[in-house]
């Protein structure tokens, strides 16, 4: 258990003291997806979704998750989160949106969650924002993508077939 941050001595949760950590600049880039029937695209695309901009919506609510994460992960620090962006872009392909969040820091602790969150965040909202249109959407593939910063140093996901 010792590679557990969240774990102490005692095999119990805790939050991390970061106290004594240099403040780096820190990024962090999430990914997700969420797949659906392609009329259910179109008409988010197409703007004609009873709801409203379900993509726009489904942005914004990505940001607030990003700023409320420790709000909703028991250990996780709260921040003053100097940057995040949530892209969802159409995929004809999947068919569905991607979605992805890159969120940005200069503090003592990675943004990772931050990204997750808002990734999450975004999903779900794309999801109540057309489940009336079809309720087998599938949200997919959550993962951090790169994070950089920090005394761990950088990481990039390994490409992987999805």
């Amino acid at each position: 258990m010792s590679n557990l941050t969240h774990i102490d001595a005692a095999g119990e949760a805790h939050m991390v003291d970061v106290g004594g950590k240099a403040e780096t600049v820190r990024i962090a880039v999430a990914e997700g997806a969420i797949r659906m029937r392609p009329d259910t695209l179109e008409l988010i695309v197409s703007g004609n979704a009873k709801k409203g901009d379900v993509i726009g919506t489904a942005r914004i609510a990505g940001i607030m998750a990003a700023k409320k994460t420790s709000d909703l992960i028991p250990l996780c620090h709260p921040l003053l989160i100097s940057k995040v962006s949530v892209d969802i872009t159409p995929d004809t392909a999947l068919p569905g949106l991607r979605v992805q969040a890159t969120v940005k820091i200069e503090g003592k602790t990675g943004v990772e969650m931050e990204a997750l969150t808002a990734v999450s965040v975004a999903c779900l909202t794309l999801y109540d924002m057309a489940k009336a249109a079809d309720k087998g959407m599938e949200i997919i593939d959550i993962r951090l993508k790169t994070k950089s910063g920090g005394k761990s140093g950088d990481y990039i996901r390994e490409q992987q077939a999805d």
